[in-house]
C-alpha cells in the first residue's frame, strides 16, 4: 500500500470513529405530531378526537361529536427510510369503512424532490389515494403486459425519475393503514369480498328458502315491544300494545337476494329483470330484501326513495354498514305466501368494497318508534337486531391478488434497460479486463473512449437516472447504525446494478472503472476539457504540491457531509448539492439558476483545469478512492525505467495519479489509459525507443 493510500486508511478510521461518536447524538424514533400540528390538516365538518395509541392515532370526529374514522402518521408506525436514509411522514385519514378520506405529505428528505423535481409532484402523488379503501390491491406503476385488463390491482401513477422514492412512500402509507385497521379496524375485511356467483344455479321454492335460513324471520310481539319501553318516558304511549300484547307489532323477513337463483324463487319476472339491470350496473352492490307484514311497517312518513331508510341500519364485525334504498319495485312470485306478498317491502343495497362479506353474520337493526305528547311530541325508540349470513355456496371470491414485491415491479418496470445497460456492462468489463492492452494500443483509442463516454452519458445518465450520488452511501450509513432495513436499495434496480458492478472494479482496478468509464458527470467533463483544448485555451495544473493538498479537500467535504449527517440531518439534502449530479443528469439542467450556473460552472472550470471537481471536491469520488483501498492487485504495468529517470508518463497523467518515482497512485487513478497506450509504444516510450536503438536510458544519463 502507498503512502497516499496509508493516508486514505488512516483517513478512513478517523471518519469512522467520528461517526460512532455522531450517530450517540441522534434521537431515537420520531414522536407522533402534537394535536396543534395536526388539527390544520383536518377538514371541516370533521375535527380531531382524542389520542388513542402511543403510536399517534387521533379519533376523527364528524360534526356531530361521533367518531368517524381515524387520523395517524405513518412515521411513528412504519418508519421505512427512503434514499436520504430518514422515514418519509405522511398523514392519512381513514373513515369507519376503510376508505381513504386524505392522504397527505408531512415531511421528507428526499434529494430528487427537496431541490430536483420539486415538492408539487409528490405531493399531488398522494391526492391518488383518496376514495379507495384498504380493500383495494394498491399498487403504484404501470400494468405490466396485459395484467391491467380485468386486474384486481388498482394503479398509481408514480412521479417519473422518481418511482423509487413513491414505492418507499407508498410502502409506508400500506404499512401504517393495515396495522390501524388490525388494531382499530378489525371488523374490516382487507381481502376482496365475496359476491355473487352468477354461474351457480339452483332450484329453490320458498319453503326451501326457509326451511334453510336463506329467508329469516323476526317476530316481535306487541309485549316485547312494551317491555322495552317499560321504565321510559314512553313506556304508556302505544295503547295497542298494551290491550292487545299477543298481536304482532313486527313481522319482518330478511333475505339477501344478490344470488340469482335465490332472487328468481322470491321475485316475479318484471322484479326480477328490474334488479339484475340494476346489478349489471352497480356491479359491487349487494341487494338485501326486507319484507314487513306486521304494523310497524319498515319506514315513516318521511323517507324518500334511494336513500337510507330512516329505520333500518345493520353493522357487522361492529362496524357500521351503510344500506340504502335501491328503488327498486318489488313484486313477489306467486309461491310466496300472500301474508307476505302484501307486507311492505324494500330492497336495500350496501357496497362489497366497503368491507361488506355476505357470507359472514351482519345484523340488521330496525327501530321501533313512540311518541310522548301531542305539540312537539318527544320521540323515543328502541332497536332491534335480526343476524343474517348467506349460505356460502351461492358467493365466489376473486382470487387475493398479492401485488408482486415492489423490487419485482421496478425489474419489470427497466427490463428493457436492465438488457441494455448489462449487455453494455459486460462489453465494457471485458473490453477492459481482457483487452485493456489492446483497446490502449488502438490507433483510435480516443475517439472510441469518446465514444464509450457518449454512450454512457446518454444511456447511463439522461436516459437510465443512473448517475450515482453520495447520497447513496450516506444513507446506507445511516440505515447501518439505526438498524433499519436496506430495502430502499431494491427500489432503484438499475443504480443498484451500477453500484455493483463499482464494487466490483473496486477490486479489479480501484475507483478508476466507475470514476473513468461510468460517471455521467465526470464524462461530461472530459468532452469539456477536449473542447477547452480544441479552442487552445490556457490550461491550469496546480503544482505537486498544491494538486496533494487540493485532492484532500474532498474528504474534507465527505466528512463534513457525514457529520451533517447525524447532527443536523434536515440540512443534508441542501448539502449535498455540492454534487451537481442532480442538475446536469437528473433534470437536464433545468431548475432555480444558481444550481444551473454552479453546474455549468464546473464544466466551464474543466475546459482549463481537467475535471476539477472529480480530482479535488467530489465526495463521492472520495468513498470511491477509500472504497479502491480493497483492490487486488497493480493492473498498470510499469518498468524499472519508469521515475527512474523517465518521466513520460507522469507528465502526460491528466489526473496527477503518477508519482515522481513513476508509482501509480490508484486512489487517484481514472483509467483513462494514457499510461498504458505510452507504455505499450514502441513511439511514445522512452525505454522502448532507447531499446530499439540498441541504448539505454542509464547509458543516456551516465553521457
Amino acid at each position: 500500500m502507498t503512502g497516499r493510500e496509508t493516508a486514505a486508511a488512516r483517513l478512513f478510521q478517523v471518519l469512522t470513529a467520528l461517526l460512532f461518536w455522531a450517530v450517540t447524538t441522534v434521537q431515537g424514533a420520531a414522536e407522533p405530531l402534537s394535536r396543534e400540528a395536526l388539527e390544520p390538516h383536518i377538514a371541516p365538518p370533521m375535527s380531531l378526537g382524542e389520542q388513542i395509541s402511543d403510536t399517534g392515532v387521533w379519533q376523527l370526529l364528524n360534526s356531530g361529536g361521533a367518531n368517524a374514522g381515524y387520523v395517524f402518521e405513518t412515521e411513528p408506525m412504519a418508519p421505512l427510510p427512503g434514499f436520504s436514509g430518514a422515514p418519509i411522514n405522511v398523514l392519512v385519514v381513514l373513515d369507519l369503512d376503510g376508505r381513504f378520506l386524505d392522504v397527505k405529505l408531512l415531511s421528507h428528505n428526499e434529494p430528487i424532490f427537496v431541490s430536483g423535481l420539486g415538492q408539487a409532484p409528490f405531493h399531488k402523488f398522494f391526492e391518488q389515494y383518496r376514495g379507495h379503501s384498504i380493500t383495494d390491491s394498491l399498487v403504484v406503476g404501470t400494468p405490466y403486459g396485459s395484467g391491467g385488463d380485468g386486474s384486481a390491482l388498482v394503479y398509481l401513477d408514480g412521479v417519473t425519475k422518481a418511482t423509487a422514492s413513491v414505492r418507499i412512500a407508498h410502502e409506508s402509507v400500506l404499512a401504517a393503514t393495515l396495522q390501524v385497521a388490525r388494531e382499530k379496524m378489525s371488523g374490516i375485511a382487507t381481502g376482496p369480498p365475496a359476491y355473487p356467483d352468477q354461474d351457480y344455479t339452483e332450484d329453490l321454492t320458498w319453503d326451501d328458502l326457509v326451511t334453510q335460513g336463506i329467508a329469516v324471520r323476526r317476530i316481535v310481539s306487541n309485549a316485547e315491544v312494551d317491555a322495552a319501553f317499560a321504565g321510559t318516558l314512553w313506556e304508556d304511549d302505544d295503547p295497542e300494545a298494551t290491550d292487545y300484547p299477543d298481536e304482532t307489532y313486527l313481522d319482518l323477513w330478511v333475505i339477501d337476494i344478490g344470488p340469482h337463483s335465490i332472487a328468481r324463487a322470491v321475485l316475479s319476472g318484471d322484479s326480477l329483470a328490474e334488479l339484475e339491470q340494476f346489478m349489471s350496473i352497480s356491479t359491487m352492490d349487494e341487494p338485501v330484501l326486507v319484507v314487513e307484514t306486521a304494523r310497524h311497517g319498515l319506514i315513516t312518513d318521511d323517507f324518500v326513495r334511494n336513500t337510507a331508510p330512516d329505520l333500518i341500519s345493520a353493522e357487522q364485525g361492529g362496524f357500521p354498514i351503510a344500506f340504502r334504498d335501491a328503488d327498486i319495485y318489488v313484486e313477489m312470485q306467486d309461491t310466496v305466501p300472500e301474508d307476505i306478498r302484501d307486507g311492505t317491502a324494500l330492497i336495500l343495497r350496501t357496497d362489497r368494497r366497503l368491507g361488506f362479506d355476505p357470507t359472514a353474520e351482519w345484523q340488521l337493526q330496525i327501530k321501533a318508534l313512540r311518541e310522548h305528547g301531542v305539540f312537539q311530541p318527544e320521540i323515543g325508540s328502541v332497536t332491534f337486531e335480526v343476524p343474517y349470513q348467506a349460505p356460502e355456496r351461492f358467493f365466489a371470491r376473486q382470487e387475493v391478488v398479492k401485488p408482486a414485491p415492489p423490487w419485482v415491479d421496478a425489474l419489470r418496470n427497466r427490463a428493457t434497460d436492465l438488457i441494455v445497460l448489462g449487455v453494455f456492462l459486460i462489453g465494457l468489463l471485458a473490453l477492459l479486463g481482457l483487452s485493456l492492452n489492446r483497446l490502449a494500443a488502438h490507433p483510435q483509442f480516443t475517439p472510441i473512449r469518446l465514444a464509450i463516454l457518449a454512450f454512457m452519458t446518454g444511456f447511463i445518465g439522461w436516459w437510465g437516472q443512473g448517475q450515482l450520488s453520495i447520497a447513496t452511501p450516506l444513507a446506507v450509513l445511516r440505515t447501518t447504525f439505526e438498524g433499519g432495513s436496506y430495502a430502499f436499495l431494491l427500489y432503484d434496480p438499475f443504480s443498484l446494478v451500477l453500484w455493483a458492478v463499482t464494487i466490483i472494479g473496486f477490486v479489479l482496478w480501484g475507483r478508476g472503472l466507475f470514476c473513468g468509464w461510468l460517471c455521467p458527470f465526470g464524462a461530461m467533463q472530459e468532452f469539456t476539457a477536449h473542447l477547452g483544448r480544441l479552442l487552445r485555451l490556457p490550461q491550469i495544473e496546480p503544482n505537486a504540491a498544491w494538486d496533494d493538498r487540493l485532492k484532500l479537500l474532498k474528504y474534507v467535504v465527505l466528512a463534513g457531509l457525514v457529520a451533517i449527517l447525524f447532527t443536523a440531518p434536515a440540512r443534508l439534502d441542501q448539502a449535498i448539492e455540492v454534487e451537481p449530479f442532480k442538475t446536469a443528469v437528473t433534470t437536464f439542467f433545468v431548475r432555480e439558476w444558481y444550481y444551473v450556473a454552479y453546474a455549468v460552472g464546473l464544466l466551464l472550470l474543466s475546459m482549463v483545469l481537467f475535471k476539477g471537481f472529480c480530482r479535488y471536491l467530489c465526495p463521492l469520488g472520495a468513498v470511491m478512492a477509500i472504497g479502491g483501498l480493497i483492490r487486488g492487485r497493480d493492473w498498470i504495468a510499469r518498468r524499472t525505467e519508469c521515475g527512474t529517470p523517465c518521466q513520460l508518463c507522469k507528465v502526460k497523467c491528466s489526473y496527477g495519479a503518477i508519482k515522481k518515482t513513476g508509482e501509480i497512485q490508484y486512489s487517484e487513478c481514472f483509467q483513462c489509459l494514457d499510461c498504458v497506450t505510452i507504455h505499450d509504444d514502441a513511439r511514445q516510450c522512452v525505454p522502448l525507443i532507447l531499446a530499439g536503438k540498441g541504448r539505454s536510458l542509464q547509458k543516456v544519463a551516465a553521457e
